[in-house]
């Protein structure tokens, strides 16, 4: 019996480093789950973050900001808090009518495997993701654009006039009517990320509506369209096999260039008639003209790829050097201001 003991010693011992193997073998499959979680969940934010199309934000952040400096040279102050706001709602409508657009574009066949925007061909989010992040985007416009009203003097009326005309044109260029697909999508985008956004975020400043910010939001306005038009242009030929209608099919290939050249200098032409007849400080975005001229090149050799986030980075840079323009002038310098 006495040499036995030494045995089951010897066997208990042995057992045990294979029940500790054990025990971090499940620790280890635990970690990995966990980080399988963690990568999980970063993949779908990030895949949430590019069905926003962030590249397309500056047609809704420069409004804002340019709506802000003209009401910041009429009255001679600016609320941040009252900008941040107006910011927040703008990007939330701007980035649901995004993701209306990638549904109906979608649901009716015009995404492919070589579409700009593969989030649901790649099914990198589900169709019902989208929908579901979009009434959350819609809803957080709408929460924004209330503490907007409680903490701004402009009556709700007015603002509601301005706020849902820049939603239901966001949800209706492509859902509903779906104005991008009978070639009125290039006048809706004309409108809602120029006139009415700048409208919007100086009316939210000042307490009340005036012309004048309409005016001053026209070459921006034409920046803005120019993204618009060069995606349109590079996908002619697959929105022309899926049955809809742009402007850039209508007008064809030639007269979509002499647009495009148009867009992208008559904001120039304003730019320096701003400059020679009121103040100097207008001609800043003067600086972004080669980036145009470099635009241009391209857009006339047709070779269409990234075009679009490379008129989009000028129309960013564009409306930021109009925004210090206006804000470097001179009090009493600008007309109507």
């Amino acid at each position: 019996m006495g040499p036995a003991e030494p045995l089951q010693k010897i066997s208990i011992s042995a057992e045990s480093p294979r029940g500790g193997s054990e025990r971090n073998g499940g620790g280890s499959a635990l970690a990995g789950a966990e980080g399988a979680a963690a990568g999980g969940w970063r993949h779908k934010c990030a895949a949430y973050v590019l069905a926003l199309r962030p590249w397309s934000f500056s047609a809704s952040l420069t409004p804002v900001a340019l709506g802000s400096a003209l009401a910041y040279r009429a009255q001679g102050a600016l609320d941040p808090g009252l900008l941040l706001g107006s910011a927040v709602t703008v990007l939330a409508v701007h980035g649901a009518g995004n993701l209306v657009n990638t549904y109906y574009d979608f649901s009716k066949g015009i995404d492919h495997k070589k579409s700009d925007d593969r989030t649901l061909v790649d099914q990198i989010l589900e169709p019902q993701d989208v929908v579901r992040f979009g009434v959350f985007l819609y809803t957080v416009g709408c929460i924004c654009a209330a503490g907007l009203y409680a903490v701004s003097t402009l009556k709700l009326e007015h603002l509601a006039l301005i706020y849902f005309g820049g939603l239901s044109s966001s949800f209706l260029y492509t859902g509903g009517i779906g104005f991008k697909y009978v070639a009125l999508g290039d006048v809706v985008i004309l409108i809602t990320f120029g006139p009415l956004a700048v409208m919007f975020a100086h009316a939210v400043q000042v307490g009340y509506l005036s012309v004048s910010p309409l005016l001053y939001a026209v070459p921006l306005a034409l920046s803005t369209e120019a993204i618009l038009h060069s995606n349109n242009t590079r996908d002619m030929e697959s929105d022309r096999q899926a049955g809809i209608v742009t402007l850039a099919i209508l007008i064809g290939p030639t007269f979509s260039y002499i647009l495009y050249a148009a867009l992208l200098f008559l904001p120039y032409l304003i730019f320096c008639v701003l400059a020679t007849r009121y103040t100097i400080s207008m001609a800043l975005p003067l600086l972004t003209i080669p980036m145009a001229f470099s635009l241009e090149r391209q857009f006339r050799s047709r070779s269409f790829s990234k075009i679009p986030q490379r008129t989009a980075k000028l129309n960013l840079l564009l409306g930021l050097f109009y925004v210090f323009g206006i804000t470097l002038a001179p009090a009493g310098a600008l007309p109507k201001l």
